[in-house]
């Protein structure tokens, strides 16, 4: 301080003053007062209750996969030759997105699906041609077994025919040969009368000429009989050659329809893969036009510009759905405070963009908080090693936000057991887990749509 002052300040006689004479009075009894009060209010501070919870961050999900953010793929390999979207742009179901031109040399034909049609049509006629031979095969089949069977007919007919014969041949041959057997006993018996002189040389003679007739008609009928049997057995010769000079001509009518219905099968086989290649042709036609899946909004454009050639597979655009239903939040907890998350228990969220006053143990007294119900829970950790829980919005309590979109960020704070102050104080200092959450009340609820879920 300077000293300017004609008086100084040891000078100075401060008991002389009355708020001095006040304050040297009353500070000591007042700060002693304060201080007690503020003792008697933090003890009773701590026998407050409080309820233990566990804060954990997350985003804003949807329950159905295809409400979600998610891209459109190029099914096919090309040139990207025009677009027809901007980014932010909302785009109906089946509006097209990008044309894309081929860069495959084997699609290269421009007609190249009426080619194939007339392939298969080609394929198709040949397929009828085989359906004709075979008919045609058929019916000579049938009219090789028909001549077979009448021709063999004819030849039993002509066995029987000569199996009589031979019955009458073998008669005659009989016959002759008793009537030979009578005219050489005659001639033996007048040969020997002739001896004795009682028949004259004339009557022998007869006789003689009379057994040598009788000789040779025997010999004739025997003759006969041998041609005849030579003939049955020809007949028979005939039979057994008849059936197999058929059934070598039917076998080899049957092998010649069984080529010709070998190849009908491997004409109709080509049909069949020409017009799965068709299919496939003009499915790939359509690919050509890069369509929406859904009503949607185009979040962000993944290739750029005209000319440039993508993949298989490979990602064009990310969309946002316009319309998505029950909105949830996905949030990741510790291992920790895995034991201590069951199905149905309630949550207070802090949403970005929406202020609010919190106080986690005390969420009476929060403001701007929205409550929630866990739905979900892994039975597995993910890949963060954190275990992940699905939140959807509390049915008894006010709805979330209309404004809300799938991606916002929110704070979830995990309700758990009501304790004194002190008692999370102690745990808190000394690293110890939560309480496990009890609750007789915990029921299975049905859970509301979004406030934001728009109908269809």
């Amino acid at each position: 301080m300077l000293n300017i002052s004609e008086k100084p300040i040891s000078t100075r006689h401060f008991a002389a003053y009355t708020s001095y004479q006040y304050c040297s009075r009353y500070t000591s009894r007042s700060m002693a007062r304060w201080l007690l009060g503020f003792l008697l209010l933090g003890v009773f501070i701590l026998f407050l209750p409080w309820t233990q919870n566990v804060r954990s961050k997350g985003k804003l999900t949807t329950l159905s996969p295809d409400h979600r953010p998610q891209s459109i793929y190029s099914t096919i390999s090309g040139r990207i030759e025009k677009w027809y979207i901007r980014e932010g742009q909302l785009v109906k179901k089946g509006d097209t997105i990008a044309f894309l031109s081929e860069v495959k040399a084997d699609y290269f034909d421009p007609n190249l699906l009426e080619r194939t049609r007339e392939q298969v049509d080609a394929k198709r006629s040949s397929i009828g041609s085989y359906q004709g031979k075979t008919q045609a095969l058929e019916q000579q089949i049938a009219a090789l077994k028909q001549s077979r069977d009448l021709k063999l007919t004819q030849t039993q007919n002509k066995i029987r025919q000569y199996q009589l014969k031979i019955n009458s041949d073998s008669m005659d041959w009989v016959a002759a040969k008793l009537d030979y057997e009578i005219a050489e006993f005659q001639y033996r018996r007048t040969d020997t009368l002739y001896q004795k002189s009682i028949k004259s040389l004339s009557d022998l003679e007869e006789k003689r000429r009379k057994m040598q007739e009788t000789q040779a008609k025997r010999n004739s009928y025997e003759n006969k009989l041998a041609s005849t049997r030579a003939d049955l057995l020809n007949a028979l010769i005939d039979l057994n050659g008849v059936a197999a000079e058929y059934a070598d001509k039917i076998s080899k009518s049957e092998s010649e329809r069984f080529s010709t219905l070998s190849a009908q099968f491997d004409a109709e086989g080509s049909v069949a893969k020409l017009e799965s290649q068709y299919s496939n042709y003009d499915a790939r036609a359509k690919f050509y036009y890069v369509l929406a899946p859904q009503d949607c909004y185009i979040t962000k454009v993944l290739k750029k510009g005209l000319g440039e050639v993508v993949k298989e597979n490979e990602e064009l655009v990310a969309i946002m759905p316009a319309d998505f239903g029950d909105i949830a939040v996905e949030m990741y907890i510790r291992p920790m405070d895995y034991p201590l998350i069951e199905p149905n228990q309630r949550v207070r969220f802090i949403f970005d963009g929406w202020p609010a006053f919190v106080f986690s143990g005390w969420e009476g007294q929060s403001f701007g908080t929205f409550g929630g119900r866990i739905m979900a829970i892994d039975n597995m950790a993910s890949e963060n090693g954190l275990y992940r829980i699905l939140v959807s919005p509390d049915p008894e309590e006010k709805p979330w936000p209309e404004a809300l979109r799938v991606g916002s960020a929110a704070e979830g704070i995990i309700m758990l057991n009501d304790v004194p102050l002190w008692y999370e104080l102690w745990r808190q200092l000394n690293g110890f887990p939560p309480d496990f959450y009890e609750d007789a009340k915990l029921e299975t609820v049905k859970l509301k749509p979004a406030a934001n879920a728009l109908k269809k």
